[in-house]
């Protein structure tokens, strides 16, 4: 998985977070992650093997587990089930 789509899944989070009403810190929090991300001159897969994450900034134990999920199964539980509270298209 290319850092590109990871870095769209977390902003899709934090843009769901909003739509939700969530606390703005926990938004900006996958905002800045993100921008990490995004920033990153190698590919988070290679961060996930080497369990070197935590050295991006923004990343803490809770953003670790989801960066990991995501990248080893493809999928993340968190994203889909914050997914499935808003109808399509919105």
């Amino acid at each position: 998985m290319k850092n590109s789509e990871i870095a769209r899944v977390f902003q899709d989070i934090a843009n769901l977070l909003e739509a939700r009403g969530e606390n703005q810190f926990k938004i900006r929090a996958y905002q800045k992650v993100v921008r990490s991300i995004e920033r990153l001159p190698v590919e988070v897969e290679q961060l996930v093997k080497e369990d070197r994450l935590k050295e991006v900034p923004g990343v803490g134990e809770a953003i670790t587990r989801k960066i990991t999920e995501l990248v080893t199964t493809g999928r993340l539980g968190y994203y889909e089930q914050l997914k499935s509270e808003f109808p399509e298209g919105k």
